[in-house]
């Protein structure tokens, strides 16, 4: 049976099929013996391949340095991985950089444009800004008058004519006030309504006198004197009972410390002033129990006895201790240096930021023969025809006319209280709080916010919901607070987990505040006087905090 099939496969050619079908397979098979000779050779390839490799490898690590290496980047990943590194510790920089001005450090990484650059005449004197404040009739605004007379501010004459006016309705002793209270309503009633300003100089300074109202109806404005101090003259009455009302609980000597603290007036002058009063007649026993009472709480408050407090006795009224030392004859006791020769040589406790962006909040504004605003430069100079834009309304003016009161003068810097003449935006589009401010660099406008909060008074807790009325800088505005954020450990500073749900008195806390309007602010740690403030209701003081962060529109 197999010989028959193997005739019948010889028969149909399969046999020659078949040698011709081995062959092929034996043909293939030297094909794979030729390949060992390429395997041979991509072998010796190889071996000059990783020659030339050494090269490259120690190209890259010399690239490194100028930084171009893309190319290598897909042949050797090993190499390239130091390149890459090297990549994001340069690249996080440029990004934080033109961003860092409108939000951090701005006082250091703020450039002028070449437009708003220029140089300041060399013998300009620096200004320094004080404000009166104490409890209502302690003689702040008597003071006031008996400095501006005796540096030659108010001639005789002027003198004399108030004089016989405060006759005509029986106030004598009130024609010194008068030098400042220039409203008709302040001299019928003896009370300070507004805060006054005048100017004094002396041979080394040019003072700003900024005298603030002592009745409890009218903190705000004394608020408003506050925030543009660099130091502040607490008036107290050594008159028998009256340095008692102004003290205890309710007396505006208290207050006015604390808002004065706030409103970052790093240094107190505490002038006990009516010393000639017959109840007193320079009485030294009389004058350290006036110190004595009053020291534990300027503590309390935050300033420190022996650096920050300076305690001077005066008779404001005869001009005793303002300007000349006192005799032998009218006080044996006091030896030290007078009110004005303290203020001459004092340093001036707060930052000059001349070379920093243009900031000037508008505390007061009015019309004459164009636009006229007032305000303290809290940042920056200005000059005479330089461009401005007030914000949060984004108008641009032009500067016309800079006046220290009613001389004019052609540049002001940092520290000055000046008023200002614009062209190019009318009075009804300008409110106190507007802050004017350079074309290269806006003030944040906000209508939210988040600050350190501390509650310095208050009966009943605040929760989330609480309205108030906002005092920042010369800004008033209504506030509510959305969200109570963290407790503050008042000893470590540490935040809490968690939230709380409410805070009673004597409670300090991360809180989120909202604004019905919108207000020019920074942060506190940018510019500490645009970023603090005063929560009143109610006519009290009832928290004050400093704002942390800003919740910016896109």
């Amino acid at each position: 049976m197999a010989d028959k099939l193997t005739n019948s496969f010889s028969k149909m050619k399969f046999n020659a099929e078949a040698e011709e079908f081995v062959p092929s397979w034996l043909k293939k098979t030297p094909a794979p013996v030729a390949a060992p000779a390429p395997v041979e050779k991509p072998a010796e390839k190889p071996a000059p391949a990783p020659a030339p490799a050494p090269a490259p490898v120690e190209k890259p690590a010399e690239k490194p340095a100028p930084a171009p290496a893309p190319a290598p980047a897909p042949e050797k990943p090993k190499v390239q991985s130091p390149a890459v590194e090297d990549k994001p510790k340069s690249q996080p920089s440029t990004p934080k950089n033109p961003g860092s001005p409108a939000v951090h450090n701005i006082k250091n990484e703020y450039k002028r444009s070449n437009s708003q650059d220029f140089e300041l005449p060399k013998d300009m004197k620096e200004n320094l800004n004080i404000v009166f404040i104490g409890h209502v009739d302690a003689g702040k605004s008597t003071m006031g008058g008996q400095i501006l007379y005796l540096t030659g501010m108010v001639d005789q004459r002027t003198l004399d004519k108030l004089q016989r006016e405060a006759k005509e309705i029986g106030r004598d002793s009130w024609y010194l006030s008068w030098a400042l209270d220039l409203n008709q309503e302040e001299r019928n009633k003896g009370k300070t309504v507004e805060c006054g300003k005048a100017i004094f100089e002396t041979e080394k300074r040019r003072f700003t006198i900024l005298d603030a109202p002592g009745h409890k109806n009218y903190v705000p404005s004394m608020i408003s004197g506050a925030s543009q101090a660099d130091i502040g003259v607490l008036v107290i009455s050594a008159r028998k009972g009256e340095f008692e009302t102004g003290f205890e609980r309710g007396g505006q000597t208290r207050e006015h410390a604390m808002l004065a603290k706030t409103a970052g007036v790093k240094k107190l002058i505490i002038v006990v002033n009516k010393m000639d009063d017959p109840t007193v007649q320079w009485s030294q026993e009389r004058y350290l129990e006036c110190c004595k009472k009053i020291t534990p709480f300027l503590k309390q408050v935050g300033y420190n006895p022996k650096t920050d407090v300076h305690y001077i006795p005066v008779s404001a009224y005869t001009g005793a201790n303002i300007k000349d030392r006192l005799t032998e004859d009218v006080c044996k006791w006091y030896k030290k240096e007078s009110l004005l020769e303290y203020l001459d040589n004092i340093k001036i406790p707060t930052e000059r930021n001349v070379d920093g962006p243009l900031l000037i909040p508008i505390t007061d504004k009015n019309k004459d023969m164009g636009t006229i605003i007032s305000g303290k430069v809290e940042s920056g100079k200005l000059k005479k025809g330089q461009n401005v834009i007030v914000m949060p309304n984004k108008k641009p003016a032009e500067i016309l006319q800079i006046y220290y009161e009613e001389n004019e003068t052609q540049y002001a810097v940092s520290g000055d209280n000046v008023r200002i003449k614009l062209k190019g935006i009318e009075e009804d589009e300008i409110s106190p709080g507007f802050v004017i401010c350079s074309p290269d660099y806006k003030i944040n406008c906000v209508t939210a916010f988040e600050a350190q909060l501390a509650i310095l008074e208050y009966k009943n807790i605040i929760c989330a919901g609480y309205s108030a009325v906002l005092h920042l800088h010369a800004c008033v505005e209504d506030v509510s607070i959305t969200a109570l954020l963290h407790s503050v450990d008042k000893k470590t500073g540490k935040k809490s987990k968690h939230a709380p749900r409410f805070l009673k008195q004597g409670d300090v806390a991360i809180v989120r505040l909202e604004t019905t309007q919108m207000i020019c602010a920074e942060t506190y740690a940018d510019f500490q006087q645009l970023g603090r403030f005063t929560i009143r209701d109610e006519g009290k003081t009832i928290a004050i905090g400093k704002i942390t962060k800003l919740i910016l529109d896109n």
